[in-house]
């Protein structure tokens, strides 16, 4: 087992490098221009805001982070990664969320039959939501139950670590075999695949992406955890925010995607071509395929996608159906790029309007979620996220390298 957690490690080794290679060839700007000078921890320091407490501590592991990721501290990346941090937590590893434990209660109170019914069918979910509800009320006891302790808590962490307690006090008392002749509820993650918290730590990371990215052998309990570390919270999101080439020429389209997905802002350019070839007025949210709740892309067509089939059968462009839906697949990836549905795009764009092709634009989505006061949208976190940036970048000018 050990030398097989070392393989593993030397071959996410490898991958990292790779990927930073990639991005040192492929990305515009200064965001891995190795040739610029490179901050050391207590410039890095110098850049956090004066408010934030423990500015060594945080420095120094982002600094830390930065080498072990083959991330050049420039002060654009520099900038890039305290804009993120500051606008998520305000450089704090677990922070207090006002209301949360009111806003938690009215989530299970109001929406419990729906979220057990989308996750589990609606078979099991409505069954599984009763007895929730029931644990809720009378565990671990009637005068201290959990519905009570929901209230109270301060923070996400406190909140993820009291639905991990009651999962697994479900796991170990009910099964739903007799019922639905379905598999036992016990020895199935049934904690992790409900939890509704999803999205964790100074950087408010996906645990999906976390599990996929883990640092280092941990079970998912011990990776949550993680993200609630100083450390833990930062490496993450980092690796969220950093290891993926794109062409942006401004960094509030990075800061876009960090919100709505990878490559979502050249995506959204994407579509916005298409939209003024066809006048199809398609939605620029940044998504060309339809994805379930695994993040698969679903056999649905969208809209995007006939409006392509259909521009491409009206220009005589020799891209099958299926061709298409392969490369839409590669959306998420930098090598979309190089497929014949992102070039003929361009080019018929080119063509027909006489302008270049567009790289990037602001993609319209909608932030909606328990642990905000009201609906925002993308352009909203990517402004606020860019003026932090672009005060750090100030304070850089100041910083000699």
């Amino acid at each position: 087992m050990k030398n097989s957690s070392l393989s593993q490690t030397f071959v996410k080794s490898l991958s990292v490098l790779a990927i930073s290679i990639g991005l040192v060839a492929c990305g515009k700007g200064s965001w891995f221009a190795e040739d610029e000078p490179q901050l050391e921890t207590e410039q890095i320091r110098k850049l956090i805001p004066n408010r934030v407490q423990n500015r060594e501590s945080w420095a120094k592991d982002m600094f830390d982070i930065s080498q072990e990721l083959n991330i050049p501290t420039t002060k654009d990346n520099v900038c890039t990664m305290i804009a993120v941090v500051d606008q998520e937590s305000n450089f704090i590893a677990n922070p207090v969320v006002p209301g949360l434990g009111d806003k938690a209660v009215k989530e299970v109170t109001t929406r419990l039959n729906e979220k057990f019914e989308d996750k589990l069918g609606a078979t099991i979910g409505g069954t599984v939501a009763t007895y929730f509800e029931q644990v809720l009320k009378t565990q671990p006891t009637p005068d201290d139950n959990y519905l009570k302790q929901m209230r109270k808590v301060k923070t996400e962490k406190d909140l993820d670590v009291l639905y991990r307690e009651i999962f697994a006090y479900m796991a170990q008392h009910y099964h739903v075999s007799a019922l639905t002749g379905a598999a036992k509820l016990v020895g199935q993650d049934i904690g992790e695949k409900m939890n509704p918290i999803t999205t964790l730590g100074s950087m408010q990371v996906h645990i999906n992406y976390a599990k996929e990215n883990k640092r280092s052998s941990m079970s998912t309990n011990q990776l949550r955890d993680d993200l609630y570390t100083e450390y833990g919270g930062l490496y993450y999101g980092i690796h969220r925010l950093m290891l993926y080439p794109a062409d942006y020429d401004k960094a509030i389209y990075r800061f876009a995607d960090y919100n709505s997905g990878m490559y979502s802002s050249r995506n959204a350019a994407f579509q916005k071509m298409i939209d003024k070839l066809a006048g199809a007025d398609l939605a620029l949210d940044g998504d060309l395929l339809s994805y379930d709740k695994n993040g698969n892309p679903r056999t649905t067509t969208t809209t995007t996608e006939k409006t392509i089939i259909a521009l491409f059968a009206k220009n005589n462009i020799l891209v099958t159906p299926r061709q298409l839906r392969n490369d839409l697949k590669k959306e998420k990836e930098k090598g979309f790029e190089k497929t014949q549905t992102y070039i003929a795009i361009g080019k018929l764009y080119k063509e027909k309007t006489g302008n270049e092709p567009m790289y990037a634009i602001m993609p319209e989505v909608v932030i909606s979620g328990p642990k905000l006061s009201r609906d925002y949208n993308t352009n909203w976190y990517a402004s606020r996220v860019n003026g932090r940036y672009e005060t750090c970048m100030q304070r850089a000018k100041r910083i000699k390298t």
